[in-house]
């Protein structure tokens, strides 16, 4: 980290500023030889974390201005990276913040690679391997519940919660070792009964952790919910009607969604991935063919259907086919009745539930929004995020986060084995071991350097 890196650290396009962001031992420098003060004698009186006002430049001959910016630089350690560091704010417009970079470049600087900032600020212990996460877990959050969640863990509750873990763990393998050690000396040894107390309260906070991990993906990543149907049933008019928007194209033309239409929605705090699916039925068309199978194929990953009828036709051939493919792949599934503001109705919940009595049935009409708040309900508490709530423990969010908590679960079972075999401390040893390791590659006390690579390529550049 002995260069100095920049990026674009605001969302390219049209918009009131854009940020350029500077991180190194160069920092201030830069912005030394491109910036011209409003007030040269504020500007020599600089100080850290303090806006400026002037004109930004092309080049260090300062002759030809981009932009009039406001420059901030920021002396390490106290920064985001812990290094001295530098913001240019510009206007937002995408030339002016490309000029604005590429000034910044021409003064030795390098481009930074996507997440660089971030990994800097891991690497100078500004914060943990989890809360570098949850950083993009913070900007991709589709809810306020999966936002809660990834703030929860950017303040370090899931880092103190595994910090605690570990310091249980480096005790016990604290006495272990002396008793390995100094046989011969009288010194405070831990009995297998106090082992066993520890280690099982340490179970208890894992388990929990992992019990947990299902409504943490939810929120993080949004309920998968496949929208399904027969042709003109009314799939993408559900989809508009829940979006609040026209999202997808609506005609009486059979068969007019040919591929997968994905929207998020925040459905009072729960995230949902929206997908409208093409109509399926037997067909010769090609393109249609087609979107059948990729309905097919997302149906076997989502992890709620949502089964729309016609209320104006009954059910169908067509519809028990639809009926069969979900029954298949195993989701959870809610009929839904729609056009219930047709004439005539040719079948309602009660007749439904009566031949199927193992679904759940909700009348609606898509054009009317008669029903829509029953479906929303339903949907809460069938995703069981009807009631999120966050009692100042973490959700674990990440498959990564869940297989360590798996591996130092392993760890804390079998040494529990070893203690009911009277097994020596030598042996016990190797399971404390095994389970704090374990833990540290969720805080990134022990990670490779590979694991690093693969987690901040997640990120944006100017992150």
């Amino acid at each position: 980290m002995e260069d100095t890196i920049a990026a674009i650290g605001t969302a390219l396009g049209e918009g009131g500023i854009g940020i350029v962001r500077i991180s190194g031992p160069e920092s201030r420098q830069v912005v030394e030889n491109l910036f011209i003060p409003n007030n040269p004698e504020n500007w020599r009186r600089w100080q850290s974390h303090r806006l400026y006002l002037g004109h930004f430049c092309e080049d260090s001959r300062k002759q030809k201005i981009i932009d009039q910016v406001l420059v901030v630089t920021m002396k390490g350690p106290h920064s985001y990276t812990g290094e001295d560091m530098a913001e240019i704010h510009c206007h937002g417009g995408y030339l002016v913040v490309r000029a604005v970079l590429e000034a910044v470049l021409s003064q030795g600087v390098r481009l930074a690679q996507p997440g660089e900032f971030t990994r800097r600020a891991f690497l100078n212990g500004k914060l943990d391997l989890a809360q570098a996460e949850a950083t993009i877990d913070l900007i991709r959050s589709k809810s306020r519940a999966g936002l809660t969640a990834a703030v929860n863990i950017l303040d370090g509750k899931l880092s103190q919660l595994i910090e605690r873990c570990q310091e249980e763990l480096l005790r016990m393998i604290a006495y272990c070792e002396a008793a390995i050690d100094f046989p011969e000396d009288e010194i405070e040894v831990l009995e297998p009964e106090e082992i066993k107390s520890v280690v099982n309260h340490l179970i208890g906070k894992i388990e929990k952790l992992l019990a947990d991990y299902d409504k943490g993906r939810l929120l993080r990543d949004g309920v998968k919910t496949v929208i399904l149907g027969k042709p003109n049933v009314g799939k993408s008019s559900l989809l508009n009607a829940l979006l609040g928007r026209e999202r997808a194209i609506v005609t009486e033309i059979p068969g007019t969604t040919r591929d997968l239409i994905e929207e998020p929605l925040d459905l009072g705090g729960v995230p949902l991935r929206l997908i409208d699916t093409a109509g399926i039925r037997p067909t010769e068309d090609l393109v249609e063919k087609i979107g059948v199978e990729r309905t097919k194929a997302v149906l076997k990953e989502a992890d709620l259907a949502l089964l729309v009828l016609d209320a104006a036709t009954g059910v169908t051939d067509n519809d028990r086919l639809v009926l069969q493919l979900a029954r298949e792949a195993a989701v959870p599934l809610l009929v839904v009745i729609n056009k219930m503001d047709l004439e005539p109705v040719l079948i309602n919940k009660e007749q439904l539930e009566a031949s199927f009595p193992d679904l759940t049935v909700l009348e609606i009409s898509a054009l009317s929004g008669y029903g829509l708040p029953e479906l929303e309900e339903k949907v809460r508490s069938m995703v069981g995020l009807g009631e999120v709530r966050f009692d100042g423990e973490p959700l674990v969010t990440r498959l990564r986060h869940r297989q360590a908590l798996l591996k130092a679960l392993d760890h804390l079972q079998q040494l529990l084995g070893s203690l009911e075999a009277g097994l020596p401390e030598d042996f016990l040893t190797i399971d404390l071991r095994g389970a704090w390791e374990a833990l540290g590659e969720i805080n990134g006390k022990t990670v490779g350097e590979d694991v690093l690579d693969k987690i901040f390529a997640e990120f944006c550049i100017g992150k």
